[in-house]
């Protein structure tokens, strides 16, 4: 039965009053809960302006087919006015398999390019600017390898490692909580992180090691509660483990980021963002003792919710993307990708991914919601919101605690578990129609035009074979075999894996390679 008006809900089952007043608010300090833009506990924002003097970073996802093709998709968007790059792999290099592997049959470039060598690198950054433009990079088990062939890239051209910038996901216990393409078990994965965190704070200082997800864990299906909750679950674990590491949390903290996803329920979205950053400067500062207060600002990308992208009249999503993206620059964003109207069909088509920009930018320019920061606060609604939110989410990151920590509660499979009741009363709720969705269960129509749709690319995995194949002909095996046979040993011990790492990759071996060099070592994870 669909709700009547007096009873209505957020997406986390968060009850919506008919009517908020002062009263709603209770004790509510808006000096202490609010505070300024760009001052603790940062709820209205991390910078004092916002987006009045400076827009968000338009950060556009891609990544498909062969270095080459993204390379030109790269080109496409920079020239459209995107300010920032964004590049998806595809399962193979996620899961440290080579094109010519077994496993990666049927899979290389179908969802983001594939990187077998440095010589895909070359050709994926080839003419762009990696002193000026930042790079994020959406890649986790194998984070470590794709970091240094940029390092390496850009070393080539003329550029140093303290000069380049971005972003790699990096976040492993999402992995195993939400999407699974995970490699190797936690305990050596939190050991890779944390190696990255210290090789970048040495040698790579702009870069951002982590970018911690709560956009698969909303994939997945979670509510907004969960997604906070968990993210922030999953960081205190990261924290914790460099400390454990003999790191300093204030070397750390400035280079932590997050990612969340935008949904549909526009004013609980805005609520999530901004208790997010509260939480995280109140988890620093309280739980983790951070000095500097570029440890306790939380720095966050986010992306529009593929999940809620339809197949059926796909330009309903134009409009899904925009509000979505309203809630994210309104809640504070420092990038933003908006998913192009396609993407329940295929890879977005150049039109797509165009109107996807340009929805950003009529945001940015047009709608005026720039002018000032956090133009909401003061809401009743939004304010009391925010509260509830981050109520709830402080009571899930409790419950965890109680299990000893994210790791353990992963390996009991607590969020795993919460998660799939959320998706399952959510899917039911549609089925049901208790829930609208515009265009699948009300307000359909009959003999839908075919969409226009990207094609697939032929020739696309035979020919990154041949290339992978000629790689490996044309250097010297038994310096590979050397280097490869020194990143073992690393291993083995207790030293910076992504040392020899890099030498391995600098003599020619290849993502597979140097991965399966990490297999031998730490062995597979299999869940259960």
């Amino acid at each position: 039965m669909a709700e009547t008006p007096s009873e209505r809900q957020t997406d986390s089952g968060i009850t919506i009053n008919p009517l908020y007043t002062a009263e709603s608010l209770g004790s509510f300090d808006p000096t202490t809960a609010l505070g300024a833009p760009g001052q603790q506990p940062y709820t209205r924002g991390i910078y004092p302006t916002m987006h009045r003097d400076r827009l968000w970073t338009m950060r556009q996802y891609a990544g498909f087919g062969s270095a080459a093709d993204t390379n030109q998709r790269f080109k496409f968007l920079l020239e459209a006015g995107q300010t920032g790059l964004s590049c998806a792999f595809d399962l193979p290099t996620q899961m440290g398999y080579d094109s010519d592997h077994a496993r990666s049959a049927g899979e290389v470039g179908k969802v983001g390019v594939a990187i077998d060598s440095l010589d895909d690198m070359r050709t994926l950054l080839a003419d762009l600017p990696l002193d000026k433009v930042t790079t994020s990079m959406t890649i986790n088990s194998t984070a470590a390898i794709l970091l240094l062939m940029y390092e390496l890239v850009a070393e080539e051209r003329g550029v140093p490692s303290t000069a380049i910038s971005g972003t790699i996901q990096n976040d492993l216990l999402k992995e195993y909580i939400a999407r699974g393409t995970y490699v190797y078990p936690p305990k050596p994965s939190m050991r890779i992180i944390t190696n990255i965190f210290e090789y970048c704070s040495k040698n790579v200082p702009k870069w951002n090691t982590i970018s911690i997800s709560g956009y698969h864990i909303r994939e997945a299906g979670s509510t907004a509660v969960q997604e906070l909750a968990f993210t922030l679950s999953n960081a205190i674990a990261y924290v914790q483990a460099a400390i454990d590491a003999g790191l300093d949390v204030d070397d750390i903290g400035p280079r932590l980021s997050f990612f969340w996803n935008g949904h549909n329920n526009f004013f609980e979205e805005v609520a999530k963002f901004r208790a997010s950053r509260r939480m995280w400067h109140d988890i620093m500062t309280n739980r983790f003792g951070a000095k500097k207060e570029a440890s306790k600002l939380m720095r966050f990308h986010t992306q529009t919710g593929g999940s809620t992208l339809t197949a059926q009249q796909p330009l309903n999503n134009v409009v899904r993307v925009a509000v979505q993206s309203m809630a994210a620059v309104l809640g504070g964003t420092q990038s933003l990708h908006t998913n192009g109207y396609d993407e329940a069909l295929s890879l977005p088509t150049e039109e797509a991914a165009r109107i996807a920009l340009r929805t950003q930018q009529i945001i940015g320019y047009e709608s005026g919601v720039t002018d000032t920061p956090d133009p909401l606060a003061g809401s009743y609604f939004v304010e009391s919101l925010t509260n509830e939110v981050e109520r709830l989410a402080y009571e899930y990151i409790a419950r965890i605690d109680e299990m000893g920590g994210a790791v353990q509660a992963i390996e009991a499979g607590f969020q795993m578990d919460e998660i799939e009741e959320a998706a399952y009363s959510y899917t039911k709720s549609i089925d049901d129609q208790s829930r609208v969705l515009v265009g699948v269960n009300k307000f359909t129509v009959d003999n839908e035009p075919e969409p226009k749709i990207t094609p697939p690319i032929p020739g696309l995995e035979q020919g990154q074979v041949d290339r992978l194949t000629k790689y490996k002909a044309n250097r010297d095996m038994a310096l590979v075999t050397a280097k490869l046979d020194a990143l073992r040993e690393v291993a083995k011990g207790t030293g910076n894996v992504l040392h020899p790492m890099k030498e391995a990759l600098r003599a020619n071996a290849t993502l597979g390679e140097v991965s399966d060099a990490l297999r031998d070592v730490f062995g597979v994870y299999r869940p259960g």
